[in-house]
């Protein structure tokens, strides 16, 4: 059971790396395995929506945290076993790639060794001080014990095999049994998984998020911080049926978007079963995750940028009206338009979104007039990002505050720039 989400909230997220930025993705990264590269990706693009699912996956990542577990493969032998398997995939699609007697004997090789490794960690490596993976871990256990297997344990690994037995291992492992090959690699990156980000959890200190059961309502995060920053500012924020809709207002500069990227960020990884960068998140298992920070226009069909906010809010009510629980951010919602249409959307949507109890909705926006009607909803919590001057010279302090800003230090920002004096003189002082 997988969590709702798409491109949109993936992009503004940043989950993964584009042009010269890294993503999220990166940070989690520490695998050992192409293959369990690939299943990361997998796992963050498909994040959980079952709270059995997010336990155990937590529980299984906690557990070789806590035994500072390292990856028990060796890399390179990895390399060579899935060069090798990789022959009779391209003997499969039709690519005429036949290995010599050298890659057959180094894959054999480096297969048995792996095939070995991999019985002696299912009975003596930390993955036996890992109840929730014991399933598992005789399943594959189960798997390496077939009888069509024992001549490979039969067989020492570092031993020189005859021309004979390579010949002989090679059916039997690249073609024979394939499928059963294939199930202990996509194992090994499982475990790739697991322990990469164990490890990441450790060395970053992480914590593990607490899951409720779907219906509960409760976000509540202590200490969250965007996991990019080099210093970053931590906040607290609780959300619950009484103040399931958050009304954040700030100048520019005062740290709104970065905030809401760094909220919204941990309760998606929280949904991966994944740690996150807080001192503590206790949250309730959604079934959708959708956030609207970056909407770019859609040129292609004609689409103004209003139009796109448009667009988004009805693709949010639609699922809203099909029932589901959300965890929705929006970030200076309908910027696309007038300052009246964009007032008066913000209100009415936002009192919509108030009626709707089961779900979580965090708004930004510069249009600090619409707080006083949205006052009227006693679910609606309002917090802002201060600015201090300092003189003449705004600062910042990242912090969230309850209430509604009343900064207005825009035309400050402006007259310290010299724009008026160098339109008026073509000089600035």
């Amino acid at each position: 059971m997988f969590l709702l989400t798409d491109e949109q909230t993936i992009e503004d997220l940043r989950l993964f790396a584009k042009r010269e930025r890294n993503g999220i993705y990166d940070i989690y990264n520490n695998t050992s395995t192409r293959g369990g590269e690939m299943m990361l990706e997998k796992m963050f693009r498909n994040p959980l929506a079952s709270l059995d699912a997010i336990n155990k996956r937590a529980g299984i990542i906690a557990s070789f945290a806590k035994q500072l577990t390292q990856f028990p493969f060796d890399s390179s032998t990895l390399d060579s076993v899935e060069k090798y398997l990789a022959y009779s995939d391209n003997e499969n699609s039709g690519q005429k790639w036949t290995p010599g007697e050298k890659e057959i004997n180094a894959g054999v090789t480096a297969l048995i060794e792996l095939l070995h490794a991999v019985r002696n960690f299912l009975a003596n490596g930390a993955i036996v001080q890992v109840p929730m993976m014991e399933e598992e871990r005789k399943k594959i256990l189960q798997l390496l014990l077939d009888p069509a297997l024992e001549p490979v344990f039969n067989e020492k690994p570092g031993n020189k095999i005859s021309f004979g037995a390579v010949t002989a291992f090679d059916i039997l492992m690249r073609v024979k049994e394939k499928d059963k090959i294939m199930a202990v690699l996509n194992f090994i990156y499982l475990l790739d998984v697991y322990i990469s980000v164990a490890q990441v959890a450790n060395k970053r200190g992480f914590v593990f998020p607490v899951a409720h059961p779907r219906g509960s309502n409760v976000l509540k995060v202590q200490g969250v911080y965007h996991p990019e920053l080099k210093h970053p500012v931590a906040n607290d924020l609780t959300m619950h049926a009484n103040k399931s809709v958050v009304f954040l207002t700030g100048a520019n500069m005062a740290g709104k978007s970065t905030f809401l990227r760094a909220f919204s960020t941990a309760v998606y990884v929280a949904h991966m079963g994944f740690p996150v960068a807080a001192k503590s998140l206790d949250f309730s298992v959604m079934d959708g995750v959708l956030t609207t920070i970056n909407l770019p226009d859609n040129l292609g069909v004609g689409a103004s940028h209003f139009y796109a906010e448009v667009l988004r809010v009805k693709k949010v009510a639609s699922e809203l009206g099909a029932g589901k629980s959300l965890f929705v951010l929006f970030d200076e919602l309908f910027r696309g338009t007038n300052v009246k249409d964009a007032h008066e959307g913000t209100v009415a949507v936002t009192k919509a979104f108030a009626g709707k109890k089961d779900s979580l909705f965090l708004i930004s926006s510069h249009i600090v007039e619409a707080g006083d009607e949205l006052k009227q909803k006693p679910n609606i919590g309002f917090h802002y990002l201060p600015t201090r001057m300092n003189g003449t010279v705004p600062e910042y302090t990242y912090t969230l505050e309850e209430g509604i800003t009343d900064d207005r230090h825009g035309m400050i920002i402006i007259r310290n720039e010299g724009i008026l004096e160098s339109l008026a003189t073509g000089k600035k002082k």
